[in-house]
């Protein structure tokens, strides 16, 4: 098993190219299952969730091909196995995003329940809702979900709660649904609105993505299509907090800075500097940032997945913040984690309160998901001394080549095996 070890207390400096998004390549890569044409999908990052997608699809009959510029062919004109296995499934939760297009282009699929980072519940009863809505028929049996229907017909759904693969999964099998089907309290996120471009390319009639109510009118097939996946907004924001945490500067590349409004504003409430330019963005941070309250809500509220982030920017904050999380119940693992480092942090029901210190100190820690492994590398590029980084398997399934990013941005940080 690998770990990250980081000599902390380093002010960071450089340029970070932005990778693409972990969140929209993968509901993009499940939409080459809705025709029979092969299908090119450009700036996907090189992730372990994308690496467990492409084997999903490829031991659901899809042919992949990898070329050289971090993009890869698919063609599903041979599908011949509609399952998605538990052995494959288990350690992503994007997974289950396989089961809207096979159910819509063939009427029935199998697919296991699906797993991901231990942060609280998620269930997926807000898809099997919608599908039945949509005439399917739905049975769970020994951990796999089973749905059939011989043809998916449009309706109006309405979601209890806001649900980002939810909405991408209704919005993939509404395509090739008979007449027209409205998904009310969707998501908005710009992953759904990258999804929808996508969809729409292939000659999908979607309209609304990016509000709250979508409309998609059923069409009879779907064509092949050549897509971009947009920038990583979540990797972007990591890379903005490290270094105004560090006291550093730090010129990013290849992003929309109106999808990342929520962050900028939050940074620049903390006392850094941030200037934008067309796809270019620019943050310097020179002096101990303020405190700074943060409350997660669904797009284009403070997002979730930045949570533990700016939690371990708050650590050295000059007075005392909260952080009130809405979204996920269990998202607060890192606390303890970064307590170790000397961080003064109280939890009190969803809400954690954060007495900024003058500094950390390295010690060994534990990631316990994926965003919380980035709050707690934070931790340790802030920290003096050494601070180790475990279970950094976590961190893989949704940052491209961290040790090597920071690394050009002058950190001290290495991959190591235990």
């Amino acid at each position: 098993m690998e770990k990250l070890v980081i000599q902390g207390g380093i002010k960071l400096f450089g340029e970070v190219e932005v990778s693409g998004a972990k969140n929209s390549a993968l509901p993009i890569l499940c939409a080459s299952l809705l025709t029979s044409d092969r299908v090119r999908i450009r700036n996907l990052p090189h992730l372990q969730d994308v690496t467990t997608m492409l084997t999903l699809l490829g031991h659901i009959g899809v042919d992949v091909e990898l070329d050289e510029k971090m993009g890869v062919i698919l063609s599903g004109a041979n599908l011949d196995r509609l399952q998605a296995p538990y052995d494959l499934v288990r350690t992503m939760r994007a997974s289950v995003l396989v089961l809207g297009p096979l159910v819509a282009r063939f009427g029935k699929a199998q697919v296991s329940l699906p797993g991901g980072c231990a942060i609280g519940q998620r269930p997926v009863d807000q898809h099997i809702k919608g599908l039945e809505a949509m005439g399917a028929s739905v049975q769970i049996d020994q951990g796999y979900l089973s749905v059939s229907a011989k043809r998916l017909v449009g309706a109006e759904i309405v979601f209890d709660l806001v649900t980002v693969t939810g909405t991408e999964n209704l919005m993939l099998a509404a395509t090739l649904a008979d007449g027209e089907t409205v998904l009310r309290n969707a998501a908005m996120e710009p992953e759904v609105i990258d999804l929808a471009n996508c969809l729409i390319s292939m000659g999908a009639k979607i309209s609304g993505a990016g509000s709250e109510t979508i409309k998609i009118e059923g069409v009879p097939f779907l064509t092949g299509f050549d897509h971009s996946v947009m920038f990583d907004r979540i990797e972007a924001g990591t890379y903005m907090t490290a270094v105004a945490a560090t006291g550093g500067e730090l010129l990013l590349k290849g992003l929309d800075v109106n999808s990342i409004s929520a962050l900028v504003s939050k940074l620049t409430n903390s006392g850094a500097e941030v200037k934008s330019e067309g796809e270019d963005l620019l943050l310097r941070a020179q002096h101990r940032l303020n405190p700074i309250d943060i409350k997660t809500a669904p797009y284009p509220g403070f997002p979730t997945d930045m949570q533990a982030q700016l939690m371990a920017l708050n650590t050295v904050a000059d007075g005392t913040s909260t952080v009130s999380e809405t979204i996920f119940e269990n998202r607060f693992m890192h606390v303890q984690e970064l307590k170790r480092l000397g961080a003064q942090i109280e939890i009190e029901g969803n809400i954690a309160v954060i007495q900024g210190v003058p500094g950390l100190t390295g010690a060994e820690v534990m990631a316990t998901d994926l965003r919380a492994s980035a709050g707690l590398v934070i931790g340790g590029l802030i920290a003096s001394g050494e601070t180790s980084v475990g279970r950094i398997y976590h961190l893989d399934r949704g940052y491209e080549r961290i040790e090597e990013k920071f690394g050009r941005l002058g950190a001290k940080i290495r991959r190591v095996s235990n």
